[in-house]
């Protein structure tokens, strides 16, 4: 019986916030990597949204401006090295 209530219990963590509706200011743009960098991982991947905690429509347009920045060679498309 202790083990089905341990294997049911689940932690429910705080809710992200999508940063682009939070803040107004803040624009998605392919010539600002710096911007762009907190959506990718150290290999290069783009960041799901349930990570990153933005909202469907911004997570759309972060995606299309990462992919623009990488044809520009503005960001790799995988990491470097090993």
């Amino acid at each position: 019986m202790d083990f089905r209530k341990k294997k049911m219990r689940r932690r429910f963590g705080r809710r992200k916030v999508c940063r682009f509706c939070a803040d107004k200011s803040l624009v998605i743009d392919y010539k600002s990597p710096q911007v762009l960098r907190y959506f990718i991982t150290e290999r290069g991947k783009l960041v799901p949204r349930r990570i990153s905690g933005n909202c469907a429509k911004h997570q759309r347009r972060v995606s299309l401006a990462i992919k623009r920045a990488r044809m520009l060679a503005l960001m790799p498309f995988k990491a470097t090295g090993r």
